[in-house]
């Protein structure tokens, strides 16, 4: 398996990578030979934060990503844009700050850090990026105006970026989970995951290891001449 996906050596990215299922990426990534660095709002607990560098960033914070970006090591080559909130509400209930930080954190962080990493990447003509979608930017759901259209506006960015940084041998994809059951799904209420569970065409739901298989696939050069794509995890949910 090491050997198909090829990413012994190499160095990567990852926010929100100390919890759910950026860590689960984190965990993939380091299994695979690749130095981790995360950027999140908090450390993790536990032995695995050992396993990898954390950096503490407000990825909302453009001088705070570029001056986190411009202390890395030089040859970053892979970023996956995990980090993600939401704050769910009806449009007509939803306020201003609701809207807007689910628009910074998702959309504009993800923007933020592909724009320092890049110019890196094109120097050396070569890098891989996912950004973690969802199969509710793609279909909509009742109560996420916010996280639906952040979630949405993030397959955008990853198609332009795809035709912009594609002549420099670099990929650009997305991954769109549905629900995942992670430590926060499966605090919910049954009803939720049950629903999701009606929805699937699988008889069981993904786990954040089934979301970190397809990151990891798309992040090594088994993966190499696709980009621009969104590739669906999620049991099935959106058929």
């Amino acid at each position: 398996m090491g050997d198909f996906l090829n990413l012994e050596g190499r160095t990567a990215v990852v926010t929100g990578g100390a919890r759910g299922i950026g860590l689960a990426i984190t965990r993939a990534l380091i299994d695979h030979g690749v130095r981790v660095h995360v950027f999140d709002v908090a450390p993790g607990k536990g032995d695995d934060a050992a396993a990898y560098s954390f950096h503490q960033v407000d990825i909302t914070d453009s001088a705070g990503v570029a001056k986190a970006v411009a202390a890395l090591p030089t040859d970053v080559s892979l970023l996956v844009n995990n980090a993600g909130i939401t704050r769910d509400r009806s449009a007509v209930n939803m306020s201003d700050d609701e809207w807007g930080s689910v628009l910074s954190v998702n959309l504009t962080g993800a923007f933020h850090m592909i724009r320092a990493l890049a110019p890196a990447m094109r120097k050396a003509g070569y890098g891989r990026i996912v950004n973690i979608t969802s199969i509710n930017g793609i279909r909509g759901k009742f109560g996420q105006a916010n996280y639906s259209a952040s979630k949405a506006g993030l397959i955008g960015l990853t198609k332009t970026m795809a035709r912009e940084l594609g002549p420099k041998g670099i990929t650009v994809n997305a991954v769109a989970p549905g629900m995942v059951l992670t430590e926060m799904a499966l605090a919910l209420p049954a009803e939720f995951v049950d629903k999701a569970k009606a929805e699937a065409v699988l008889p069981e739901l993904a786990t954040p290891a089934d979301i970190a298989n397809t990151v990891l696939f798309l992040l090594s050069d088994a993966a190499r001449m696709i980009t621009g794509e969104v590739i669906r995890v999620d049991a099935g949910q959106y058929v």
